[in-house]
């Protein structure tokens, strides 16, 4: 009998009385000093992947789309969230995407829309208790996705970096318009990028506990860019509150347009709930708690339909901010509301500030950052023990990831991983071991490992065949095979009239309750002859002392 689901308002009050139970002060200041830590992390963070979420005729508003997203996001997905631990915001695999719809036919509207039905996608998934899907894709793929993601962000900064416009549609048309437009290099802006990659490769991690690299290479790189007075883009005035000058307007949606982004929201949705759930069960395991991933899909549903009537871009669970929070002392999911609440302080006292900031060295930020999603251990660990499955499933998601649509990338990987798990359970092998029986009778006891159907049924016959010596008995032994495909019957049957026609005796043993199941369907043991078919080897030799 199935254990009866709580309705989801009791699980939410019996999430939060188990978080906070023998809440104190002690805990109050931990969730405190980790909230202002990972706010220090998410500001450039927020910065950099809302300069990335748009094209270049919009950067002011994406860059304060950013920050506004991060504190919603923080608030909203940090208070109804599946785990103590989580920390959300705009990250890199949705900044992929966004361009290409900020730069369509409806532009900024077009992304709000996206990201509200993503929203509403996502927070039907969690009332629907589907939390569980993102387990059925693999590994190898989401490695691929993550490496491919990680390859378009770092194309998509080119122009920032080297001071060019690389505003071409999709990841191939921007390296094609960055290449054609390389020879107006701004070296002055190239500068700026590698002090920043500079800065944050080689930043102390003893320091980085207490103040991210990131934080301190973007303010370096701005005072050396206006102290030393470099001609580079600056992100000039942003808005000094949590609403942004461009919002949703519902008003403005129209069926064309539904259909329009229809496609890109399903396609945030899908990112939204690999990365969110991902990153909570990483997290999880590294606070060693509990994780409810449907919750979690709620939350995230909740704040992608809020954030667009901010103007807000997309948000997710973010893995590095969410372990910086576990590092940092995080004791339950109030940090979320700290960080968010860190944010709000600097956008009201620190927005001139953050006006001066060089694009270039947003791009430098997100180079690393591009560098760091990338799992190069596991990477490693599949071309050190040969994997050849794995490597072709990272791969081509990878590459499929950069050229073609983030979604088309995700179902070609996962087809990839079907087709290949198919062929490996589909898989027979049949291997020969000479046996001496009773009266000196030579037999070749034909061992059948893994799945026979129809397209590898003639393997049988094929291995007798190959036999350089020829046997008085051949006994085909089936405990290793899992499932008979009732179409290899036939091929079977080709087998023993192969080794009729060589005069030499047979029998079948080992065959499980299921495959004797299956066969007598078809009538396969009275074409044969019951006679040929004994439970084990033991009882085929104790016959032949009868």
């Amino acid at each position: 009998m199935s254990k009866k689901k709580r309705p989801f308002f009791a699980h939410y009050a019996k999430i939060f009385r188990n978080e906070f139970k023998g809440y104190n002060t002690k805990y109050l200041i931990n969730d405190m000093t980790s909230g202002i830590t990972v706010g220090a992390v998410a500001l450039p963070l927020a910065l950099a992947f809302g300069a990335a979420s748009v094209d270049e005729a919009h950067l002011a508003v994406g860059i304060a789309g950013g920050m506004i997203t991060a504190i919603i996001a923080g608030l909203i997905s940090g208070l109804l969230g599946g785990g103590s631990f989580q920390i959300s915001g705009p990250t890199g695999a949705m900044a992929v995407i966004l361009g290409t719809i900020v730069s369509g036919q409806y532009g900024l509207q077009g992304m709000f829309l996206a990201t509200f039905l993503s929203g509403a996608i996502l927070l039907t998934a969690g009332l629907l208790r589907l939390g569980r899907l993102v387990q059925f894709i693999p590994k190898p793929v989401v490695t691929g996705f993550t490496s491919g993601i990680a390859l378009v962000i770092a194309i998509g900064q080119l122009g920032n970096a080297f001071g060019v416009s690389a505003s071409g549609e999709g990841t191939l048309g921007k390296v094609e318009s960055f290449v054609l437009n390389v020879k107006g290099t701004n070296i002055q802006a190239v500068i700026v990028t590698v002090i920043v990659i500079l800065i944050m490769a080689f930043y102390p991690a003893k320091l980085a506990k207490y103040v991210p690299g990131s934080l301190i290479a973007i303010i370096a790189a701005t005072a050396i860019a206006k102290i030393a007075g470099l001609d580079v883009k600056t992100i000039g005035q942003i808005p000094g509150s949590i609403i942004n000058s461009e919002v949703l307007n519902i008003g403005s949606v129209d069926l064309e347009m539904l259909r329009s982004v229809g496609g890109y929201a399903v396609t945030i949705a899908l990112l939204g709930m690999i990365e969110s759930l991902l990153c909570g069960t990483a997290a999880a395991s590294m606070k060693k708690e509990k994780f409810d991933s449907n919750v979690e899909l709620i939350a995230q549903g909740v704040a992608n339909m809020a954030v667009p009537f901010a103007g807000g871009v997309p948000s997710t669970a973010a893995i590095a901010r969410t372990s910086v929070a576990i590092k940092s002392g995080c004791r339950t999911r109030l940090t979320s509301v700290f960080q968010s609440v860190f944010l709000i302080l600097c956008m009201f006292v620190l927005s001139p500030l953050i006006g001066m900031v060089p694009y270039s060295a947003l791009a430098g930020v997100l180079f690393v950052t591009a560098f760091k999603m990338n799992d190069i251990k596991t990477i490693r660990s599949y071309i050190t023990h040969g994997l050849i499955d794995a490597l072709l499933l990272c791969s081509v998601t990878m590459v499929a990831t950069v050229v073609f649509d983030l979604t088309y990338a995700i179902v070609i990987g996962v087809v990839l991983a079907m087709l290949i798990t198919i062929n490996n359970l589909t898989d027979i092998r049949v291997n020969i071991e000479e046996e001496t029986l009773i009266n000196n009778r030579n037999a070749a006891i034909v061992y059948s490992v893994g799945t026979y159907f129809y397209a590898n049924g003639k393997q049988l016959k094929q291995a007798i065949e190959k036999c350089e010596k020829k046997y008085d008995t051949y006994i085909l032994s089936f405990r290793g095979v899992v499932f008979v495909d009732v179409s290899a019957e036939a091929e079977f049957l080709e087998a023993i009239e192969l080794i009729k026609r060589m005069g030499a005796d047979f029998c079948f043993v080992g065959l499980n309750q299921d495959i004797e199941k299956a066969l007598e369907k078809i009538g396969f043991q009275e074409t044969v002859g019951r006679e040929y078919f004994y439970p084990n080897l033991e009882d085929y030799v104790g016959s032949l002392n009868r």
